[in-house]
């Protein structure tokens, strides 16, 4: 059994680590959050020790690593704002831990760089959740792409509109220095599955960027992609709101839509089941999707020029 310490407890997607590190059978010991809103923890680890302050956090972790190998962290799982990630993972790994980030690992792609060295360093390891590269549905996608011998680009079309009320703007969310905006935030694991589907970037275009909306385009080695995402409820669908949705998501391969919409729940598992045993994905995986949203985030909007997606209307022109 695994012992775990949990950063951003209080977070959204802190539960589906702690169900996550449940499931696996292991164990999570110490968790860290500025608020103290954290009752979760009682569905899943009773007995963990909660901290509000970091200098705190650190001085427990260091203590059972200093005590004996039986009681020390293994991992850390950091679930705070994006731009704390980097932070939270050298701390990680020089507190003798491996750890596992969510998305987005890093805002900026040199950071990768350097915690490359600190991995060095300390002789552990970043896990990092890639979750849709464990999707069944876009393992079969990426399959069928490799096996197919074709004189053209497939045509693929990247809809993702996740609702968001007025409390977004008010966290760091809505900060684009912590969150790296939008298309990093909502964006960043999808950018990083059309890699891993379509292989090596080869032409990045925005066409829009605002604090509740981007579109743009991208080429890989196997695809033209038109992309839209939102966090903007005017842009769900009709017919998804009719019968009471506020998300809309949606990825059309020449035309044909690709269902991934189920088995998202459990991804998070079996992410932790891949690590776990060995064969998670660390820093240099993530680079060519933090490099994509990276250059995004710097790029000026061309507008509607060349291929962009039809959801660019005249609301953002």
């Amino acid at each position: 059994m695994k012992k775990f310490a949990l950063v951003g407890a209080a977070g959204y997607i802190a539960p589906r680590h702690m169900q996550a590190i449940k499931a696996t059978g292991n164990n999570l010991v110490a968790a860290l959050d500025p608020n103290d809103s954290v009752g979760i923890i009682d569905s899943h680890f009773p007995e963990a020790d909660f901290f509000t302050e970091f200098e705190r956090f650190d001085r427990h972790l260091d203590k059972l690593r200093r005590s004996n190998d039986d009681k020390k962290v293994d991992y850390v799982s950091i679930c705070s704002p994006n731009y704390l990630h980097d932070s939270h993972m050298r701390f990680a790994l020089r507190s003798g831990a491996d750890a596992i980030c969510e998305k987005p690992l890093v805002l900026n792609p040199w950071n990768i760089d350097g915690l490359l060295e600190i991995e060095k360093d300390t002789g552990k390891k970043v896990n990092t959740i890639l979750q849709l590269r464990v999707h069944p549905a876009i393992i079969a996608l990426r399959e069928k792409v490799l096996k197919e011998k074709r004189a053209s680009k497939h045509e693929v079309d990247l809809t993702y509109i996740t609702s968001r009320g007025h409390w977004y703007f008010q966290s760091w969310k809505g900060d684009n220095k912590k969150s790296g905006g939008i298309a990093t935030n909502i964006g960043v694991h999808f950018f990083d599955m059309l890699h891993f589907v379509f292989g090596e970037l080869q032409d990045n275009r925005l066409h829009h960027r605002s604090d509740t909306r981007a579109a743009g385009y991208l080429e890989y080695e196997n695809a033209r992609v038109r992309w839209y995402l939102s966090v903007d409820v005017k842009d769900v669908p009709q017919a998804q709101l009719d019968v009471g949705q506020r998300t809309f998501r949606s990825i059309t391969v020449d035309k044909e839509e690709i269902e991934f919409s189920g088995g998202f729940t459990d991804l998070h598992i079996r992410s932790y089941q891949e690590i776990l045993s060995g064969r998670g994905f660390g820093l240099e995986e993530n680079r060519t999707a933090i490099a994509t949203v990276s250059a995004i985030r710097d790029a000026q909007p061309v507008g509607m020029q060349g291929d962009y997606h039809p959801f660019f209307n005249h609301h953002l022109a």
